[in-house]
C-alpha cells in the first residue's frame, strides 16, 4: 500500500515528464492516485500537479483538432 507521500511522488514525475503523446495515459494514471487519496489536505498537496495536468491535456487537445472551414455565404 502506497503512502500519500509515495502517491504524490509519483503523480510528480507524471507532471514533469508528460508528452503530447502520452497526456491521457499520464493524466488518467494521475487520476486514480489522486483519487486513491484519503483525506482533503492530501488532495490538497497534489492539486498543483493536477492542475498543470489538466491544463496541457486541454490545450494539447485543442491545438490536435483541426479547424473546420468556414464557408461563405453569398
Amino acid at each position: 500500500m502506497l503512502t500519500p507521500d509515495d502517491k504524490l511522488a509519483e503523480i510528480k514525475p507524471l507532471y514533469y515528464q508528460t508528452t503530447k503523446r502520452t497526456i491521457k495515459e499520464d493524466f488518467a494514471n494521475a487520476l486514480e492516485l489522486l483519487k486513491s487519496m484519503a483525506s482533503e489536505d492530501e488532495r490538497e498537496r497534489a492539486a498543483v500537479y493536477m492542475d498543470g495536468l489538466s491544463q496541457m491535456r486541454s490545450d494539447w487537445s485543442r491545438k490536435q483538432k483541426k479547424p473546420q472551414p468556414r464557408f461563405k455565404r453569398f
